[in-house]
C-alpha cells in the first residue's frame, strides 16, 4: 500500500497489516491508503483474512473498512459459502505453521505451492446445504456481534471522557 498513499484531496483509508489483523481493529496508528485501490483490495466486515506470511492466523475481519496490505490474503469464493472456506482455511493453519516453523528464515510463510497441495473435501449438496443452513445464521451472528463490540467501545470511548469530566450531566436519566 506503500505506493497508493491518499491524494490530498482524499480521506485515507486505514491499511490492514499483520498488526491490525492480530488486535481485530485499526487504530490512529495504522497507514492510511487510497480509497481508489482496485475493490478487490478494499477489506470489509465479514471478509476471510488469511495472514500467510509471520504471524500466521485466519480471521473473520470486523474491524471497519481497509485496504488490504501484502502478507495477507482476502479469501473468497463465487462457488463456496464463507463458513466453507473460512473452516477450511483455519483446518489447514496448523499445517501452514509447521511448514512455516520449519523454514530457515526468521519470518516464516506460506508458499502458494503449500497452499495448492491443500486439499479440500466437498461434501454432497444435500449435506452441504443442510450444513450451511446450521452454520451461516451463526457465522452471521459472530460477525454482527464483532461489529456491535466495536461501535459499543467507540460509543463508550467517546462519551466516558465527557461523563467524568462533568461536560455530559446524566443524574436525570430515569433508570
Amino acid at each position: 500500500m506503500q505506493k497508493y498513499r491518499p491524494k490530498d484531496d482524499e480521506q485515507g483509508l486505514p491499511v490492514l497489516k499483520i498488526k491490525e489483523l492480530r488486535q481485530g481493529f485499526c487504530d490512529s496508528n495504522s497507514e492510511l491508503c487510497s480509497p481508489s485501490i482496485k475493490p478487490e483490495y478494499i477489506v470489509h466486515d465479514g471478509d476471510v483474512i488469511f495472514s500467510w506470511s509471520g504471524s500466521l492466523l485466519v480471521d473473520l475481519w470486523c474491524g471497519g473498512t481497509c485496504g488490504l496490505n501484502q502478507h495477507l490474503f482476502k479469501v473468497t469464493s463465487s462457488s463456496y459459502d464463507k463458513w466453507f472456506y473460512y473452516a477450511w482455511t483455519n483446518h489447514h493453519l496448523q499445517k501452514f505453521a509447521a511448514i512455516a516453523a520449519d523454514m530457515a528464515t526468521t519470518m516464516g510463510h506460506i508458499k502458494r505451492e503449500e497452499l495448492a497441495k491443500a486439499e479440500v473435501l466437498i461434501p454432497p449438496h444435500s449435506d452441504y446445504d443442510r450444513i450451511g443452513g446450521m452454520l451461516t445464521p451463526l457465522y452471521d451472528l459472530v460477525i454482527a456481534n464483532h461489529i456491535e463490540n466495536r461501535e459499543l467501545a467507540s460509543l463508550r470511548d467517546e462519551l466516558l471522557p465527557q461523563l467524568m469530566s462533568g461536560h455530559l450531566d446524566v443524574s436525570e436519566v430515569p433508570l
